[in-house]
């Protein structure tokens, strides 16, 4: 499976860069050396860290996200990851959108792994403020898809 790993939403200051902090503290804590990353769709953020929001949320659950600057996600993203995960269908469209003539790296939504009771999209706590259940929910989604990494290892 992947070794680079971009996570991606909207703005790239809540949902993604949760994600990045969460994966990344799962997969330190399973062995796992990965390469990270996330970024946006949208580029009303470039530059920016996290939404000051998501940094206490994350800090609450013991994840690190503050030192993260926003991006906006491009065509070289297809070549610099393995695999590109999206945290709902808009983004997934947005960028499939961007996707370069030939690429075949997989485009797959964070909901995809997990099993059981998980909406299919991450919803988006920037307007709601709805930071905990959208940690949980990426806390499962990573839990499995650091799993899914160790099986494919062995």
């Amino acid at each position: 499976m992947s070794n680079r790993l971009l996570f991606a939403c909207l703005g790239n200051i809540c949902r993604s860069p949760l994600a990045e902090g969460i994966v990344r503290a799962k997969a330190q804590s399973a062995g796992l050396e990965l390469e990270i990353d996330s970024a946006g769709t949208g580029g009303w953020h470039i530059g920016d860290p996290p939404d000051g929001r998501a940094i206490v949320a994350a800090r609450l659950k013991g994840y690190d996200i503050e030192n993260q600057i926003s991006r906006r996600i491009g065509p070289i993203d297809f070549d610099a990851f393995d695999l590109i995960v999206a945290m709902d269908e808009t983004n997934r469209q947005d960028i499939e959108a961007l996707r370069p003539s030939g690429s075949v790296v997989p485009v797959v939504l964070m909901s995809s792994f997990a099993s059981g009771d998980v909406p299919v999209e991450v919803p988006d706590p920037y307007y709601t403020g709805k930071f905990e259940p959208v940690i949980a929910m990426l806390e499962t989604c990573a839990d499995a898809l650091v799993a899914q990494l160790l099986t494919a290892r062995q």
